[in-house]
């Protein structure tokens, strides 16, 4: 079985990111890009599918420009065996980064599909359900617990009330939770190796998908700054600010 985990390039977590003067969009210039956590935990579950002798290959996909190539090689040296670099300079939403992955899963024989339950940039968290859609696979969403059989996988997903155990058969698409893992570092020798394995570059133009996104973003801009706190000496003191400054009582 081979395995097929979509992996996005984001902004680092831990980057100060800035709205660009026009606010149509962020400064990316100077921006440290790291694989999406939530993909990480997905590409660390696929490699411990193929280390428990349940899938022969582990095959990452990107979209975006050649840019993102090291985050795919990354992904490589964690242990994945290629990957597959859809090029495409546009802005690509949930809705056309799922006809993409879609597309491109269809150019070989998948059993399948492991991805992060969201992007750290756009929030969106519904790439996952779009793809299951557009390949009419069933899906199990937000997994903290994934147990394959011969033909079907049982999905421990989280949910507002707990914890929900379900079976659907293969292949699927199954999104990762923050518990589902901890990834595992790329090592030096993961480096090096990623250097060499095979790396796919397909041009988007070449899928017969139609590049338009769904979604544009009209306008930018960063939060109002917080105003500075204060200390007060007493609750009836407290209870005044709230309600004759603050305004809130």
């Amino acid at each position: 079985m081979k395995i097929f985990v979509p992996v996005k390039r984001v902004p680092d977590y831990e980057a100060k990111i800035k709205i660009k003067p026009d606010g149509s969009g962020v400064v990316t210039e100077g921006i440290k890009w790291i694989v999406n956590p939530f993909d990480e935990i997905a590409v660390e579950e696929a490699l411990r599918i193929k280390e428990a002798g349940k899938a022969e290959e582990v095959v990452v996909v990107g979209i975006g420009p050649e840019d993102i190539a090291p985050q795919l090689r990354y992904a490589m040296a964690m242990g994945a065996d290629r990957a597959v670099l859809i090029k495409y300079e546009g802005d690509v939403d949930s809705d056309l980064a799922s006809r993409l992955l879609a597309a491109a899963y269809k150019r070989a024989d998948y059993g399948l599909i492991i991805m992060g339950k969201q992007a750290i940039d756009s929030d969106a968290g519904q790439t996952g359900q779009l793809l299951a859609a557009r390949l009419n696979l069933p899906q199990a969403c937000f997994a903290s617990e994934i147990e394959l059989d011969d033909d079907a996988a049982t999905v421990t997903r989280e949910i507002d009330g707990g914890l929900e155990k379900i079976k659907i058969p293969l292949p699927a698409v199954i999104t990762a939770d923050l518990r589902l893992n901890e990834p595992r570092y790329a090592p030096l020798p993961g480096i090096m190796k990623a250097k060499k394995k095979p790396m796919e570059i397909i041009d988007a133009s070449e899928l017969g998908v139609e590049l338009k996104t769904v979604i544009s973003v009209v306008s930018m801009r960063p939060p109002e700054q917080r105003k500075a706190g204060r200390k007060v000496e007493s609750v009836q003191e407290l209870v005044k600010a709230l309600s004759e400054e603050a305004k809130v009582l």
